[in-house]
């Protein structure tokens, strides 16, 4: 439960988020946490070196009980239900981490160009696992632009960069742009409509954030065989809308050991006994390294939404 401060200064986060469509709280996790979540990023870049540090998406950690431990941290959790009320999904997550001197650019976007979701109930929350500052790539956000509608996406291979496209500069003032620089532990929030983006990572530190994608269980994900089912993180599920999928039991196998790993399982058996609708994953799934590949490619050849070639 909020405490008396923490009710004040969300309520200040909110004004703020309805403003501007952003928002940054400040020391929400704790360093152990955060420094669990490194020690995942050198775990998952051993098992799949084939990926670079920027594409660590979440089909990667599909049966990952750390990477569900992480998301349905309460505290995170308690900053998505302010934006979106007690009914929450995660759907999509990934590491989003930029080499020194190689760390590719991330060009002006709307979250919400890329996801088919019905209605646009979601927001993102950007979890600082380095510190992210101006120097080494930090997320740029132009404040009031949550207030104009989607804006088709030009495909870009002009330039290295993480979406493999942009919209048009021409739907907003570049000059208005302001760097959200983060500590560890430190999280953004900002809409799906706000236009944002950062720049390559040209200094001598890496800059990694874990990007959150949360929705309101009313919410219908339209993109099928694109993202996994989504979890359900907290609240109750609207019948007829998505279909959950269970929370995975820790095995050494497929996550990295961490703090209450012994006693996960139980709670996760716990969770899963009371939606006996959770669909577990198969043995026979899909290769998690297939369905990223096949993300990217969606992402080379026109995302989840229409693209246009520049004139």
């Amino acid at each position: 439960m909020l405490s008396v401060q923490n009710k004040e200064q969300y309520s200040r986060n909110l004004e703020e988020y309805n403003k501007d469509g952003f928002t940054v709280f400040r020391n929400v996790i704790d360093p152990e946490l955060i420094a669990e979540a490194r020690d995942h990023l050198l775990w998952l870049r051993e098992k799949f070196p084939e990926f670079r540090p920027e594409h660590l998406h979440h089909p990667l950690m599909r049966d990952d009980a750390f990477w569900v431990r992480l998301v349905t941290d309460s505290r995170l959790l308690d900053i998505a239900e302010l934006f979106l009320g007690p009914d929450l999904a995660c759907f999509t997550a990934h590491y989003i981490c930029k080499p020194p001197r190689d760390g590719q650019a991330v060009l002006w976007h709307q979250d919400g160009a890329y996801w088919k979701l019905s209605p646009m109930e979601a927001t993102s929350l950007w979890l600082a696992v380095d510190e992210s500052t101006a120097e080494n790539g930090c997320l740029r956000v132009v404040p009031g632009t949550h207030k104009l509608p989607l804006q088709k996406l030009i495909l870009r291979d002009d330039t290295p960069n993480l979406l493999m496209s942009s919209m048009e500069d021409r739907h907003f003032d570049i000059s208005s742009a302001v760097n959200i620089e983060l500590q560890p532990g430190d999280v953004s929030v900002h809409h799906p409509n706000v236009i944002h983006g950062s720049d390559p990572n040209r200094s001598s530190k890496r800059r990694c954030g874990l990007d959150i994608a949360f929705i309101g269980t009313s919410t219908a994900i339209e993109s099928e065989g694109l993202y996994l089912n989504p979890i359900l993180v907290r609240g109750a599920a609207v019948p007829g809308i998505n279909q959950y999928r269970a929370w995975p039991s820790f095995d050494a196998d497929k996550s990295m050991q961490f703090a209450g790993c012994e006693s996960w399982t139980h709670k996760s058996q716990e969770v899963n006994a009371r939606h006996p609708e959770f669909v577990p994953s198969r043995h026979d799934d899909e290769p998690v390294q297939e369905i990223v590949r096949r993300m990217l490619a969606r992402l080379k050849s026109g995302t989840t939404k229409e693209l246009r070639s520049e004139a």
